[in-house]
């Protein structure tokens, strides 16, 4: 693909059908994209020559997802190296069966509602009525399915990615099924356990790398659920590009997450300044909304490369330390 530098040579619509904002920097990702692209190519050639079981744990294989799935191996990939496939062989009921069961007219009409705002600003979920159905299928299917989640806000967002990176249904409900019950257990239940144990371990954790800025945020009055609960929930959905959303995704499916914090840590040490030249809640809020448009954080090469640089020696095992320290009745 031939990149230019003129503005007009860019459609309003992104590659994922998101309609870019008034203020969007087409300068800044002409300059960002003539880079990525040749990245993405030498990426594909390298996942091109991967032999044998390519999805076998290793170091290697490590390396290749943090350095970025090409998007014709995503689909495949996710489901290996998170579990899904596995999943998915293992379960009694195929998909097909369990879409069938959908009946409970609370959840499919809370479903509804939400149909209609996942993301209004793209054009396959608002000029096309088949993602929708897709969307409804896979978060119905879902909801009926797992008694104690059942249907959570939040989920259509994470779904409705899944779908625009997968394009299938099935491997979509499956790899919300091993987010939601494996990786990211009791972040959507009833009570949010598991989310408001992790923001808990996110304050130990800026404490620990960020003093001054956990006493600025905190001396200000910022709960961490005001400013975060959106980056766990809808998992960077919403809140980082999509491109940058996917490569988080990439390592999440693969290392767990412990992903989601060295993204949270990267995020408020790139807005360090302008996290401490704000003086009241209001603008810290504002600072936190604005994070999506950092230079850093458009480049999503650079930025998955930051996240395990200023994050720190971080280690599942030392998540699962806080997390049992913080642990809610």
């Amino acid at each position: 693909m031939r990149m230019t530098q003129s503005k007009s040579e860019y459609s309003k619509v992104d590659e994922y059908g998101f309609e870019r904002p008034d203020n969007f920097n087409y300068d800044l990702y002409d300059k960002y994209m003539s880079q990525y692209m040749r990245t993405l190519t030498r990426r594909a050639q390298r996942w091109n020559s991967l032999k044998g079981d390519i999805y076998k744990k290793s170091s290697t294989l490590k390396r290749f997802v943090r350095k970025g799935i090409p998007s014709d191996y995503r689909t495949s990939a996710w489901m290996h190296i998170s579990g899904a496939e596995e999943l998915k062989k293992s379960s009694s009921f195929t998909y097909l069966e369990l879409k069938n069961g959908i009946s409970n007219q609370h959840i499919i009409e809370t479903i509804k509602i939400d149909l209609p705002r996942t993301f209004p600003d793209n054009i396959y979920f608002t000029n096309h009525k088949h993602l929708p159905t897709m969307l409804f299928n896979v978060l119905g299917t879902f909801g009926h399915q797992n008694k104690e989640v059942g249907y959570c806000q939040g989920l259509n967002y994470i779904a409705g990615l899944l779908l625009l990176a997968t394009k299938d249904e099935e491997a979509s409900f499956w790899l919300l099924k091993v987010l939601v019950e494996n990786i990211l257990p009791q972040y959507y239940i009833v009570s949010m356990t598991g989310l408001l144990t992790d923001l808990d371990v996110l304050d130990d954790l800026i404490r620990k790398y960020e003093p001054s800025l956990h006493r600025h945020i905190h001396n200000i009055g910022m709960p961490w659920a005001m400013g975060t609960t959106k980056w766990f929930i809808c998992l960077f959905s919403e809140v980082l590009p999509t491109e940058t959303v996917f490569r988080i995704w990439d390592c999440l499916f693969y290392e767990g997450s412990k992903i989601i914090f060295r993204v949270a840590i990267t995020l408020i040490k790139l807005h360090k300044q302008e996290i401490l030249q704000t003086s009241e809640l209001g603008e810290l809020i504002a600072c936190f909304r604005n994070m999506r448009n950092h230079e850093t954080v458009i480049n999503c090469h650079q930025f998955m490369s930051d996240i395990f640089k200023m994050s720190g020696n971080l280690s599942n095992s030392q998540i699962e330390k806080l997390r049992k320290t913080h642990k809610k009745a």
